[in-house]
């Protein structure tokens, strides 16, 4: 099972919301790569990047820090947050990053999405309110049941799927396990559960059914977690 520390940026600084409102961000850092330097001192391999800016309007907005946390750490980084287009994936790439994830626009043209995936290291992003896919930072649904679109990417060349609960996600209620197995069972693909985790229970729960990873997010920016013991012991 992966462990993927978790860096939120928003306007060039470390944070983390609530429900995946902006209204609710709650600065941690304003040196983001100082965070994914301890992230790699503590054992970790993986960061999980999200340019809040960048889902929002549809288009990156924190360059300069992704860049930093690129140059300062050997991380291996995935990367979502306003990846639209193939061009955006060759510059991020070009930049260094390991995976992009892509949200909005594997919910809109789920084809479109398939064929980069046959040819770049592609994650697409299921976030769900209420069981329906959420778009544009979350701020619309699609309409889209979230397991029919998991399904959608069963035979594709999709490296994982990264599944979110919103109404978890950022509360420190525990993990929605459930509709984690739901987007497992729905896609056969490997998913890194998302949203909600509050303590080495919920870790626990990941590993035990199988899942291919856990991002974690809150749970240590509020002291909740040791997680370089969950590096170790994970």
């Amino acid at each position: 099972m992966e462990i993927f520390p978790a860096i939120d940026l928003k306007d060039g600084k470390a944070v983390r919301l609530t429900k995946g409102l902006m209204e609710s961000a709650k600065v941690y850092s304003s040196e983001p790569w100082e965070l994914a330097k301890r992230f790699e001192e503590m054992g970790s391999k993986w960061l999980h990047i999200v340019d809040l800016n960048g889902a929002f309007a549809g288009e990156p907005k924190n360059i300069a820090q992704i860049e930093k946390i690129r140059k300062n750490t050997n991380l291996k980084i995935e990367l979502g947050g306003g990846i639209r287009d193939e061009d955006t994936i060759k510059k991020y790439l070009d930049l260094g990053i390991n995976r992009l994830i892509l949200g909005s626009i594997a919910a809109r043209e789920p084809k479109k999405v398939i064929n980069l995936a046959d040819k770049y290291p592609i994650a697409v992003g299921i976030d769900a309110k209420d069981g329906f896919v959420a778009v544009d930072g979350w701020g619309d649904s699609s309409g889209i049941k979230a397991s029919e679109l998991a399904k959608f990417y069963e035979n594709s060349k999709i490296e994982c799927i990264i599944a979110t609960d919103i109404s978890k996600d950022g509360t420190l209620s525990g993990l929605n396990i459930d509709f984690i197995l739901e987007i497992q069972n729905a896609s056969k693909k490997r998913v890194i559960a998302s949203g909600g985790v509050a303590s080495v229970e919920d870790i626990k729960k990941v590993q035990q059914n199988g899942i291919y990873g856990v991002i974690i997010g809150k749970a240590f920016y509020e002291g909740k977690i040791d997680l370089e013991k969950i590096l170790k012991d994970y």
